[in-house]
C-alpha cells in the first residue's frame, strides 16, 4: 500500500510551510506529497498569510525535491482552460523528472470562486468531462501533428499540443501523458469517466463502511467500457491524527479543531496499532493507496511518527 502525504494549505500556510512537509515526506520514504487546490480557507480559520496556488506551488517544489510524487487532489476545472493546465502539468512534469499526477474534479466550494470572481456554472459536469478530453487529447497528439477539439464548453483549432509531459500515458504507452487521478461520489457518471480516463480511482473521506461497495462500483464500469479493473488503482483519502497515547492524540487533535472519537471513527486516527489496523482492513477491501490530510503542518514529529510507528507495519503492494 502506498502512503501519500496530502495538506490543506489554503488554511493557512506559505510555501516555505509547504516546502517543510514535501521535504520531511520524502525524507522519511513516503511515497507522494499531494496538495489541495483551493484559494480560500474553509471553517473557522483566516487563512493567513493567504491561499498559495497549486502548481505554482508544485512547480517549486518540482526543484526541490527528487524523489517523490507531486499532485493535486483535485485541481477545479472552473479554474483554468485546460489548453493552459495542460501546458502547466506538462512543464512542471518536466521540472520534476516525470513525477507529476493530476487529480482533476468538477470544483464545488463556491465561496472561492466569488472571492476572487472566478465564474462557478450550476452544472459542471460537462467543463470537467471536457477538460478530461482535451487536457488527454494534447498530451496523446504525436509530435508534429495538432490536436482541434469542438466541444459544448472548450473549441481548439489546429494546436500544436505542446509541450509534452516526461511521462507516458498510463493507459496508453505509445502517447505523452500524465497519471490522471478522477474520484467523487456519484454513483453513474464519475466511475464512467474513472473508468476512460483514470489511471486512479479516489475516494475522498468516505464513511469507512461504503468503500467496499464502491471499489465494487467503479470496477463493473471499468467492465462495462471493456478495461480490465486492475488496471485503475483504487486510493482513499482520510484525515490522520495518530499519538503515541490518549494524551498525544487529544493534542493533536485539538491542533486541528477535531474530536478524537470523530477521528477514530471516519479517518485514520488513534494509536499507531489503531491506524496499522484500519489501513489494513482498507488493503483488505482492495484500497491500494491512501493519502493521510495532514491539517497541521507544523507538527512534523507527527509525519516522523507514521514513518516509524506505522509506514512499516501496512501490508505492502
Amino acid at each position: 500500500m502506498d502512503l501519500r502525504i496530502f495538506t490543506e494549505p489554503q488554511q493557512g500556510a506559505t510555501y516555505d510551510d509547504v516546502l517543510a512537509v514535501a521535504r520531511a515526506t520524502e525524507d522519511l520514504g513516503f511515497d507522494a506529497f499531494f496538495r489541495s487546490d483551493h484559494y480560500l480557507a474553509m471553517g473557522d480559520g483566516d487563512g493567513l498569510p493567504g491561499p498559495t496556488d497549486a502548481w505554482t506551488t508544485l512547480a517549486g517544489l518540482a526543484r526541490e525535491t527528487s524523489r517523490i510524487r507531486l499532485g493535486t487532489l483535485v485541481s477545479s476545472a472552473t479554474f483554468r482552460y485546460p489548453g493552459v493546465l495542460a501546458i502547466q502539468v506538462a512543464q512542471v512534469d518536466q521540472m520534476s523528472g516525470g513525477r507529476v499526477e493530476l487529480g482533476l474534479g468538477a470544483g464545488w466550494f463556491a465561496e472561492e470562486h466569488a472571492a476572487y470572481g472566478i465564474p462557478f456554472p450550476a452544472k459542471r459536469f460537462g467543463l470537467l468531462t471536457e477538460q478530461l478530453e482535451v487536457v488527454t487529447g494534447l498530451w496523446g497528439t504525436p509530435v508534429g501533428e495538432t490536436f482541434s477539439f469542438d466541444g459544448e464548453h472548450y473549441t481548439l483549432t489546429d494546436s500544436p499540443a505542446l509541450p509534452k509531459p516526461v511521462q507516458r500515458s498510463p493507459l496508453d504507452p505509445s502517447r505523452a501523458g500524465v497519471p490522471v487521478i478522477v474520484g467523487g461520489g456519484g454513483p453513474t457518471r464519475t466511475p464512467r469517466l474513472a473508468a476512460r480516463f483514470g489511471a486512479e480511482y479516489n475516494q475522498s473521506f468516505p464513511e469507512i463502511a461504503s468503500v467496499p461497495g464502491r471499489i465494487a462500483h467503479i470496477r463493473q464500469a471499468c467492465v462495462e467500457v471493456g478495461r480490465d479493473p486492475q488496471t485503475l488503482v483504487q486510493s482513499v483519502a482520510l484525515v490522520l491524527c495518530v499519538g503515541r497515547d490518549e494524551a498525544e492524540l487529544a493534542r493533536r487533535a485539538e491542533a486541528i479543531g477535531r474530536e478524537v472519537p470523530e477521528l477514530r471513527e471516519h479517518g485514520i486516527a488513534g494509536t499507531p496499532d489503531e491506524a496499522v489496523e484500519r489501513l489494513t482492513w482498507l488493503a483488505e477491501q482492495g484500497v491500494e493507496r491512501v493519502y493521510l490530510q495532514v491539517l497541521d503542518l507544523a507538527d512534523l514529529e507527527h509525519l516522523q511518527l507514521v514513518a516509524e510507528a506505522v509506514a512499516p507495519h501496512v501490508p505492502q503492494a
